[in-house]
């Protein structure tokens, strides 16, 4: 009886053994596992069967779509199934992986440089973790080939599954759109902010002298460049105008000029002085003397009469004081307004 149980014991420890030492080598020397083992060949399928699946897709839908990045479970070892060790947790469901997701979006780790390699992720190929951490593929890969085992950089889970999402993808592009859109805003705004500025005087002084001799330049160029290239010829065209323009005003003069009347002339107008009996200067409105009498010490007999060609009479201070203070070269008569030549009487 004794014996009986205690090969039963030593039994029991055998197995207990081989299955330490298998689960023990297989959790060790996971990566180098050969292609017969089984493991391996599971992997390769699920491998084969998403590049399959992925094959109907395009490449847009191909760089859209999320999937999980682990093959399928390997087969339970013996400690495993003795309940030695504790058996890996099961594979996380689409909603549980939403969760994860949530949890990850909520702590913004994608937002976040890789914890790796303390770099954006941008574009490149991003993966997230069942403990909700998130690093670049290729960073995870890398430290899981340099450790031997899985491990997670952050919270160090071993048991952990992977997902390959596109989320830092679709903010780094959101990013560049957005980039895009306020450069070209500014673009706009700038080019409409040049073009007032050409229309709409500023109301700064120095801005506005600026302005104006900004327009200023701009007339003289539109003025050269519709002038001939000729110069001597555009300058000879400047005398000819000169010349035409000297001529006319020259006519003008002669015409308003008048002549010296002879002394018929001035019998007959004053004729018609004596006709009309003028006897008081419109200008000072005094009596007019014709002829002052001799030893007369009247100041109105002291006067000297001028005679104008247009038969008009004042005396000979008022209508020097006319002229004095009339702006024009050549002064008018102060009634009827027309040139005139003069002559005491």
């Amino acid at each position: 009886m004794r014996k009986g149980l205690a090969s039963k014991a030593s039994n029991k420890l055998v197995i207990t053994s081989a299955a330490f030492q298998d689960h023990i080598t297989r959790s060790l020397l996971f990566p180098h596992f050969s292609p017969k083992d089984p493991l391996w060949k599971c992997k390769w399928k699920s491998t084969r069967k998403r590049v399959e699946v992925n094959g109907l897709q395009t490449p847009d839908q191909q760089e859209e779509t999320e999937y999980v990045l682990d093959s399928a479970p390997p087969p339970l070892t013996l400690a495993q199934k003795l309940g030695l060790v504790a058996s890996p947790a099961e594979r996380l469901t689409e909603e549980d992986w939403t969760r994860v997701k949530m949890r990850s979006v909520h702590h913004g780790d994608s937002a976040q440089p890789c914890s790796i390699c303390r770099e954006e992720f941008h574009l490149h190929p991003q993966v997230l973790l069942s403990c909700s951490h998130v690093y670049h593929r290729a960073c995870l890969r890398a430290v899981e080939t340099l450790s031997g085992r899985k491990c997670c950089p952050m919270c160090r889970n071993d048991q952990y599954q992977t997902r390959v999402i596109r989320d830092a993808a679709h903010l780094f592009r959101h990013q560049c759109a957005t980039r895009i859109q306020a450069c070209w805003r500014g673009r706009v705004a700038r080019r409409r902010y040049r073009e007032l500025r050409k229309s709409v005087c500023p109301k700064d002084k120095r801005l506005r002298r600026q302005f104006f001799e900004a327009k200023l330049q701009e007339l003289n160029d539109s003025f050269v460049r519709h002038c001939r290239t000729d110069t001597e010829a555009f300058l000879s065209e400047i005398n000819r105008s000169l010349s035409s323009s000297r001529r006319v005003f020259e006519q003008l003069k002669r015409k308003h000029d008048v002549s010296e009347p002879q002394e018929d002339v001035w019998d007959n107008i004053h004729s018609q002085v004596i006709q009309r009996g003028v006897k008081d200067c419109p200008i000072c409105l005094t009596a007019l003397s014709i002829a002052p009498e001799a030893g007369s010490s009247s100041q109105s007999q002291c006067r000297h009469t001028v005679m104008l060609s247009c038969s008009h009479l004042f005396h000979q201070i008022c209508l020097e004081a006319f002229e004095s203070f009339s702006t024009e070269s050549r002064p008018s008569c102060p009634l009827c307004r027309s040139a005139y030549c003069k002559k005491l009487t």
